[in-house]
This record gives C-alpha cells, sequence and structure tokens, in this order.
C-alpha cells in the first residue's frame, strides 16, 4: 500500500512538471522556435551596431605597430566605431597577412587601413572590395594607389631626404656611403631608400653611394650584410638602415666587426637598443615617425571616406631627426617608442 502511494505521488509531481515546462511562458521561446547559434560572438553581436573598421599592418610584435594600434583605439573611441587590429609575427609573411585581409572582409568591414607587405599581393582583392563599397586607406607602408583612397603617412622620399642631409653634415659633405634597407617590395622601404639616394647624389656630389642592400628587417640578416660592406669597403665612412631592424642589425654586425668607431651609422624609427646607442653616441642618429598620430588619422580618414566626406589623397603624419642632443625635448620624446 506505500509503495503504491509512492509511486502516485511521484505520477503527480511528474505531471505537474511538465504541465509547467509547457505552459505559454512568454519569456521563453516556442517549442517550435529554430536553435540560437550556438557560434555567435556575444561581443561582436553587441557592438553590431557601430561601423567596422579594419586595421591591418605589417607586423605585430614591434613598439612601433603597438603605438599605431593605441592612435587607433583612441580615434574608435571618438568617432564611436568598432575596429580590429591585427598583423603577422614578422613583416616578410605575405600568405598570412593576405589571409588576414580575405577574414577581415568577411566581417563587412566599412573601411580597410592596410599597410601591405607586398602590394601585388592585396591588391586585386582591395579592388573587389572597393568595388563592393568598402573605403581603403593605406597606412604606414601603405596600398597600391589604384587601390588606395587616401594615405595616411610619413612622407618616406622627405624622410630620407632629412636622414641624407644629416649624414652630409656628418661626413662634412664627402665620403663613401652604403645603404640597408628592409624590403625591395614596400613601399616605404624604396622611398626612404630613394629619398636618401636622390639627395645626395642631387645636392653632394661628392658623397659616393658604394652599394645597397636588403635585409627583410632581420637583425641578423641585416649584421651579416653589415660586414660583408665593410669588408668590400674598407674605406666605408656610413651606413643608412632604413629600419629598426637594419638599424639594430647593422649596429651589431659593426660592434663584432670592431667598427663603430670607424664606420657612423644613421638609422629609422625607434627602439630602446636604438635609444641607448644614440644616447652614448654609438648611433648617430635617426629618423622618427608620429605611429600614434598615424593610427589616428587612418582611422579618422577611414570614418570621413564611409560618411561620404572629402580628405586629401595623402595624409603626411611627419617625421622628426633625433640624436643625443634633442632626443629628450618634449615634442620628441614621447614619438620615441621601445
Amino acid at each position: 500500500m506505500r509503495k503504491k502511494l509512492i509511486a502516485a505521488l511521484l505520477t503527480l509531481t511528474l505531471t505537474a512538471a511538465c504541465i509547467a515546462g509547457c505552459g505559454n511562458n512568454p519569456s521563453e521561446a516556442p517549442a517550435d522556435a529554430p536553435a540560437e547559434d550556438s557560434t555567435a560572438a556575444p561581443e561582436a553581436e553587441a557592438d553590431s551596431d557601430e561601423p567596422y573598421i579594419a586595421m591591418i599592418a605589417l607586423g605585430f610584435s614591434h613598439q612601433f605597430w603597438q603605438a599605431v594600434k593605441q592612435g587607433a583605439e583612441q580615434a574608435a573611441a571618438d568617432y564611436n566605431v568598432r575596429i580590429s587590429f591585427e598583423g603577422p609575427e614578422t613583416e616578410t609573411m605575405v600568405d598570412k597577412q593576405v589571409d588576414m585581409l580575405k577574414t577581415a572582409l568577411g566581417n563587412n568591414p566599412i573601411a580597410v587601413c592596410m599597410a601591405a607587405i607586398d602590394t601585388e599581393s592585396v591588391a586585386g582583392i582591395l579592388q573587389e572590395a572597393k568595388g563592393n563599397g568598402v573605403k581603403v586607406v593605406g597606412f604606414d607602408a601603405g596600398v597600391g594607389e589604384a587601390e588606395a583612397d587616401a594615405k595616411c603617412t610619413t612622407d618616406s622620399i622627405a624622410a630620407g631626404a632629412i636622414a641624407a642631409e644629416h649624414a652630409a653634415e656628418l661626413l662634412g659633405g664627402k665620403g663613401k656611403v652604403a645603404v640597408i634597407g628592409y624590403s625591395q617590395t614596400t613601399i616605404d622601404s624604396v622611398q626612404r631608400n630613394k629619398g636618401f639616394i636622390d639627395k645626395l647624389k642631387s645636392d653632394y656630389p661628392e658623397i659616393e653611394i658604394v652599394d645597397e642592400q636588403f635585409g627583410d628587417g632581420d637583425h641578423l640578416k641585416s649584421a651579416e650584410i653589415a660586414k660583408a660592406m665593410i669588408q668590400a669597403n674598407p674605406d666605408l665612412n656610413l651606413i643608412f638602415a632604413n629600419n629598426e631592424g637594419s638599424c639594430v642589425g647593422a649596429y651589431n654586425g659593426l660592434k663584432e666587426a670592431n667598427k663603430l668607431e670607424d664606420v657612423m651609422l644613421i638609422g629609422f624609427d625607434s627602439s630602446a637598443a636604438m635609444k641607448e646607442a644614440i644616447r652614448n653616441g654609438e648611433i648617430a642618429g635617426a629618423i622618427t615617425q608620429d605611429p600614434i598620430g598615424m593610427g589616428y588619422k587612418s582611422i579618422e580618414a577611414a570614418v570621413k571616406l564611409a560618411n561620404g566626406e572629402e580628405v586629401e589623397d595623402f595624409i603626411d603624419t611627419g617625421c622628426y631627426w633625433y640624436d643625443a642632443s634633442n632626443m629628450d625635448d618634449e615634442n620628441i620624446a614621447p614619438l620615441l617608442y621601445d
């Protein structure tokens, strides 16, 4: 009898639960409603009302790119847009950067800001995106002219020319110079070298360019190039290295060859190692950019273009010479990143 009573009570409990579960609860979906997509990204969904801009850099790990990211994030907050910022581990990973671009375009951005490792590799993709209404802003190295609605960067030819003027001053207007670039395909690398070489050839005929090589911005490759240049040109007076990796590599090469006192070095960009060597006189000086301003102005231009506003085709973010005499000045120090 006791067992029958317990069974009856269990039956009543289950029946009540079933009735409650099947009731018309307005806070729950009806039984025939489609299931939610478990792969949906809550953060992206929450931000879906904000226009999205993709930003893809040459690289990601160096502090320069983190400074660009900082400026871009500030602009995103000021203009109420959502951004992504990414780049490959090294500035030679063309295929990986192409994949990043394709993935970003799959997320329906209103604009893409890009510093292309190889402009040809992304030209067709960006042209198709432009055909679909996506605005394209090249920053730093930029993209091809046909693909860019605007370019936001340092005037690389002018920056190279400034480096040449300081090289000529250090040399007293005569001597032998070599150039170590980081890329033969990246626009800003090519233009930095062009600005440097053309300025020396046009204004300082007694300065001879004896060699120009490229080391991918890699410390080891650039060090070996510097040592080979010294061996081939024992009377070499100065090396211009056109990015941070090239400069630190060349510095290491000169140091290994015991030539820091014989061959002057001019660099480009900034890092903890460069700043220390410039402060103690082992590197003569360098050109610094304004990466925070570059990031900010790139996003600003993208927003304006997407809103149908006119922007300049070329937005110069500026560059500055620094050495031991001025690197602590209030207008220079904030631009020297580690």
